[in-house]
């Protein structure tokens, strides 16, 4: 764990997958990137996940999301690098990212959001 604001521990296959649904995602057109346009996702209900990078400098750019995130209800998640992150977005970084729509992925938003209740318990 890097960083105050991370909550937990996202195991490597679990970043995998999210990052492989965020690109998905991103190809239908349906994520919001940059940490206001996610907090706006967040505050407007659109949100179906948020992934927070680990490694944001300064961590006060993205502290906040965990607890937001918890105040709504929405799911969020780690990823350890905001290049990573970024690179399956087409930008060469991002703090975080909101899904708002998965389109055809469902089957793995499901299954993401399951482990995630498991790690998050």
């Amino acid at each position: 764990m890097t960083e105050s604001y991370v909550k937990f521990e996202t195991p490597e296959d679990l970043q995998k997958s999210v990052l492989d649904l965020i690109e998905n995602s991103f190809r239908s057109g349906k994520i919001k990137k940059g940490t206001n346009e996610v907090i706006k996702s967040i505050e407007r209900g659109e949100s179906k996940l948020v992934i927070i990078a680990e490694d944001v400098s300064p961590p006060e750019i993205v502290y906040y999301l965990p607890t937001l995130c918890d105040e709504k209800k929405v799911p969020y998640v780690y990823v350890k690098s905001k290049t990573d992150l970024g690179n399956r977005i087409g930008i060469s970084s991002a703090a975080s990212v909101s899904i708002i729509d998965y389109g055809k992925n469902e089957e793995s938003f499901n299954k993401i959001i399951s482990e995630l209740s498991n790690i998050k318990k």
